[in-house]
């Protein structure tokens, strides 16, 4: 037989066939077999689950105390009777479960990596694996079956808000000792609504922790390191200022790259403000075209009207008003260069025609001219629009879009790269910053939570317009939510706190700001550069209890596996106070 491991089961799976039953009464009393035994008779649904059936006995037996225990009769929805057990068949199927189930739970326990603990409603430890003996140092023998008080500070327990408050806790960041780091995943036990017991599991990260520790030592020389490099690497790279190292932008300057070393016309695609036109400026830098002349036109910017002197130029005295020696247009001004059509979706379809004409014959003539001019101008587009779609419906002319797309470049979105938007926001704040003479601000990490999360439909040009309100906004060199826009206020984290990690304990229940992103992420630690804390970190261990201030900042330092800026920011001063003390004491 299947080992059954739920009570959930319909009872029907398990009854017996009535050969040779005989059943007296109506409704029925009494069931007697074969070898004459006479049972009282409890009748239930066919489909009800074992559990329910289990109750049910329980409820008999006890109004019916005394008298001989009782066959169950299953009947279907039509009233007729299918089947039977005695209660202690019944009674036998649920001690097998209970048991199944127990060697289901040990094997988990024992087969899980992260440290696991079950208690019940008095916090008397249940269930500890081995993953827990290690991570807390506790052999099981000692835990299980004593209070969780018994080896840990009330106010550190985590449990108590699962068995007191009915509240879930998932991957909150908790310190159970000082060379401990662990991500908490905690929830109550309910059972018919009722609170029963409480269950933690806790993934060992400290590993990752004391590398990313190693890691922030030498944060700021590489960060200074990047700044001399860039200072050298953007002069031989067209595309040094195209940032991002998101698979999706770097295929797209991959393609660039491939495609600027060729006179061949370029079709850019991309949503409004990603950048099709640094893209188009470093196509040409790269280009043998290079030291010739870049002319960008906005098809959109410019009334119809216009457009056609704008573009071909005009003649002397050709209308009212133009100039008497006339004035060459844009084509004849990227002679020998590159032209940029930018918005090409938005020029009328009188125009296009005129357009087509000049790109397959590479002449055209002045508004008013009758002599023609002959160029080598290589054309880079670039829309935002569907132009397939807009061919489709008649308003692009099926001619022009394949002259124009003889190589397409796509440019993804803000949302297709969000991975890119810490270094973006990095490279503007610093941008900003200088053009205000100011220093770099600092993010509150619910800011940058709400900046990742945040759609962005104008992509880099909006961001980039967010952060120099942003900048402008900022006191004290932080940048708080409520200087965010309201409409990407309203993706900050519920409650203010950080999705996935919603606050920083300690071994003595004290709890701090919350951290930029889950710490599954080594890099994402707060104490990283360029995030900050909305209040200073206090430790009871290291501001209340009756130590003296060199001993303070040792316990600091050794907490923090000697990194300077986190002991300055658990001590609540700053870090060049911090080298002050030092000093004073000789701790250097």
């Amino acid at each position: 037989m299947t080992p059954l491991f739920s009570l959930q089961k319909p009872f029907v799976a398990f009854i017996r066939p009535l050969d040779g039953i005989r059943i007296e009464g109506t409704p029925p009393h009494h069931l007697v077999t074969e070898d004459g035994v006479r049972y009282p008779v409890l009748t239930v649904e066919a489909q009800m689950p074992l559990a329910t059936v289990y109750r049910l006995i329980v409820s008999w037996l006890q109004e019916h105390a005394g008298e001989p225990s009782p066959a169950v009769l299953a009947r279907d929805g039509a009233g007729h009777a299918r089947g039977w057990l005695d209660t202690a068949a019944v009674l036998s199927l649920c001690v097998e479960v209970a048991d199944n189930q127990a060697a289901l739970l040990q094997t988990l326990m024992e087969t899980m990596s992260e440290a696991t603990t079950v208690v019940d409603l008095d916090a008397n430890v249940q269930y500890w694996n081995e993953s827990a003996e290690k991570i807390y140092e506790i052999n099981r023998h000692h835990v299980i079956g004593t209070s969780l008080y018994n080896h840990f500070d009330s106010e550190s327990i985590r449990l108590r808000d699962a068995l007191f408050n009915g509240s879930r806790v998932q991957r909150l960041y908790h310190v159970p000792r000082p060379d401990r780091h662990v991500l908490i995943n905690s929830a109550p036990i309910v059972r018919h609504q009722d609170i029963i017991g409480a269950l933690s599991i806790e993934q060992d990260i400290t590993e990752l922790v004391r590398l990313h520790e190693e890691l922030t030592h030498r944060t700021e020389d590489l960060h200074n390191l990047k700044q001399e490099m860039n200072r050298y690497q953007s002069q031989d790279d067209p595309f040094y200022m195209i940032k991002g190292y998101s698979a999706s932008i770097q295929t797209a300057i991959a393609s660039a790259k491939k495609v600027s070393a060729t006179d061949a016309t370029v079709l850019i695609h991309g949503e409004s403000g990603v950048g099709k036109e640094l893209f188009a400026q470093a196509i040409h830098s790269a280009s043998r075209r290079s030291d010739k002349p870049f002319i960008a036109i906005n098809c959109g910017a410019i009334p119809a009207a216009l457009f056609e002197s704008e573009l071909f130029g005009y003649q002397g005295g050709a209308f009212t008003g133009a100039e008497k020696k006339g004035k060459p247009g844009k084509m004849e001004l990227a002679h020998e260069g590159t032209i940029f059509l930018d918005e090409i979706g938005e020029l009328p379809l009188e125009l296009q025609v005129k357009l087509l004409r000049a790109l397959q014959e590479r002449q055209f003539y002045r508004v008013g001219g009758t002599e023609p001019i002959h160029v080598n101008t290589r054309i880079i587009a670039a829309t935002n629009r569907d132009l397939e779609q807009m061919v489709a419906e008649g308003r692009f002319r099926e001619d022009l879009y394949y002259r124009l797309n003889v190589f397409s470049l796509d440019i993804p979105s803000l949302r297709e790269r969000v991975q890119d938007i810490p270094e973006l926001v990095q490279l503007f704040l610093q941008e900003y910053s200088a053009s205000h003479e100011q220093p770099v601000p600092r993010l509150a990490t619910e800011v940058m939570q709400a900046l990742i999360d945040y759609s962005w439909p104008g992509n880099i040009r909006q961001l980039r317009n967010v952060i120099e309100r942003l900048t402008i906004l900022q006191e004290e060199d932080i940048i708080l939510p409520e200087h965010l826009p309201p409409a990407i206020r309203a993706y900050l984290p519920a409650g203010g706190s950080v999705p996935a990690i919603a606050e920083f304990s300690t071994a003595y229940g004290v709890t701090a700001q919350p951290l930029t992103t889950p710490l599954t992420n080594p890099l994402s630690n707060p104490l990283g550069r360029g995030f900050v804390r909305r209040e200073p970190l206090t430790h009871p261990s290291l501001v209340n209890a009756p130590l003296d201030e060199r001993s303070q900042i040792e316990a600091a330092l050794t907490r923090t596996y000697g990194n300077k800026k986190a002991a300055a920011e658990l001590l609540g001063i700053s870090r060049g106070t911090l080298y002050n003390k030092m000093r004073k004491y000789g701790m250097e």
